[in-house]
């Protein structure tokens, strides 16, 4: 038997003692009483009492240590010790085993919380956006990227959807666990295809939905253009393929001396023009399928924009339109490939100069900055007219232009270049104290 069994036996013998001696004084009380014995019996009366209160205090004291214990724990108390070096040994030792419960409890609780928090670090770096709701519709859990999706700073009950999408809380009231559903969510930052699939899981008796969403329109977007890059490859591919020989042939016929036929030799030059123009037309798409692989280094945004206006000013007609950066901090820095964004950049302006050329008072403003997220933002707008609703859901689609001379092509290689420099290219959506359209350039 080892000293902690010797002790605890010690304990219990030490209580039961003390009990059997209660009991033996009340035996002795009732045998005094019968006899008539009654100075006897008051004697035995006090010593009973004495002994009765001894065994009282040893109880109430323990209960109250047991007390203070508890409450301790539950306030987070690890400066609680109880005295460990009293004269009564019996007492030294319970206060040294409260003593060891409470740090073991401290512990335990202590660990709990830094699994919680470890969960909780674990939680906020997935890229997907979690919510656990109870069925009152209270938040019990959720991580930042849920936050910043919902464009929320603080989150505790499902009806503060209501002021993001009344069709959003609709959605994370009704979906069922095993279920999946897809809201589109329109907001300063554009447009969100958010896909909601949920679980559930039964904690304490009661019942939490777990709701994991993400913002599908990147994959959406990059699908599409993966798509259409390999559509016109293949078309690129077999015009080239055809137009190619037509051209070659009725150039060979021309050089003919032979060809003295005035009819044929027009027919021949119409052929071999319409050819080269049809080529330099197919080439022009190609930009989409022929980007270079980005090689991104450091610079800073504000004297790229500056480069990139004096660039603008020089190859457009600006003599009417304002051009000014607004906002760009001189320290602001960029990871990217220079060159790729020039041709983004150059081009937007190209679009904004050409979108406001026709007004007296044309302005495009440039901003620069680092939003909540820490990605740099570059913003060009301009005051031309709107973009209609239903042209603004096209114009990042190959071959799209609205444009007489256009070819469709500009805005598809600009998001291809964002997308290849881990970036993303969105028409900001209209805001009604504004009237600027405005292009967003992040880069993540």
């Amino acid at each position: 038997m080892d000293y902690k069994q010797k002790r605890m036996k010690q304990l219990l013998g030490n209580f039961f003692f003390r009990l059997a001696i209660v009991l033996l004084l009340f035996a002795c009380l009732l045998t005094l009483l019968v006899g008539s014995y009654w100075l006897w019996a008051v004697i035995c009366f006090f010593i009973l009492c004495l002994s009765v209160k001894w065994l009282y205090r040893l109880y109430i004291q323990n209960i109250h240590n047991i007390e203070l214990l508890l409450e301790a724990v539950d306030n987070n108390d690890a400066t609680i010790r109880f005295n460990e070096h009293t004269d009564y040994s019996k007492e030294s030792y319970v206060n040294q085993m409260l003593n060891r419960i409470a740090t073991i409890l401290y512990n335990t609780k202590q660990n709990i919380a830094q699994r919680e928090k470890y969960y909780e670090l674990i939680l906020n770096f997935v890229d997907t956006a979690v919510v656990v709701l109870n069925h009152k519709g209270f938040v019990y859990q959720k991580n930042k990227e849920a936050l910043r999706l919902l464009e929320l700073n603080v989150f505790v009950n499902v009806k503060q959807l209501n002021k993001v999408s009344l069709q959003l809380m609709q959605a994370f009231q009704d979906i069922m666990p095993g279920e999946s559903k897809q809201v589109q969510l329109n907001n300063e930052r554009g447009t969100m295809n958010l896909l909601l699939k949920a679980s559930s899981i039964t904690i304490k008796n009661e019942e939490l939905k777990i709701i994991a969403f993400n913002d599908i329109q990147t994959e959406l977007d990059e699908n599409e253009i993966d798509s259409w890059i390999h559509l016109i490859r293949i078309l690129t591919h077999e015009i080239m393929n055809s137009l190619t020989p037509i051209t070659s042939l009725s150039e060979s016929l021309l050089r003919q001396q032979h060809t003295e036929n005035e009819i044929v030799k027009q027919g021949l030059e119409t052929i071999n023009s319409t050819g080269q123009g049809l080529i330099a037309f197919v080439s022009s798409y190609r930009k989409l399928t022929r980007i270079p692989s980005p090689t991104p280094s450091l610079f800073y945004i504000r004297p790229f924009l500056e480069r990139m206006i004096l660039l603008a000013q020089h190859q457009l007609d600006c003599s009417n339109i304002s051009i000014q950066i607004q906002k760009a901090d001189k320290e602001l820095i960029v990871y990217a490939d220079e060159n790729l964004i020039s041709q983004v950049v150059i081009n937007l302006l190209k679009n904004a100069v050409q979108a406001v050329e026709s007004n007296s008072n044309g302005v495009i403003v440039i901003n620069a900055y680092c939003d909540k997220q820490e990605r740099v933002v570059i913003e060009i707008s301009n005051n031309g007219a709107r973009i209609p609703l239903d042209i603004s859901q096209q114009i990042f689609i190959p071959f799209f232009t609205t444009k007489e001379n256009g070819n469709g092509v500009g805005l598809s290689v600009s998001k291809h270049i964002m997308r290849l420099s881990n970036g993303s290219l969105k028409l900001s959506p209209y805001r009604t104290e504004n009237s600027f359209t405005t292009f967003v350039l992040t880069f993540n």
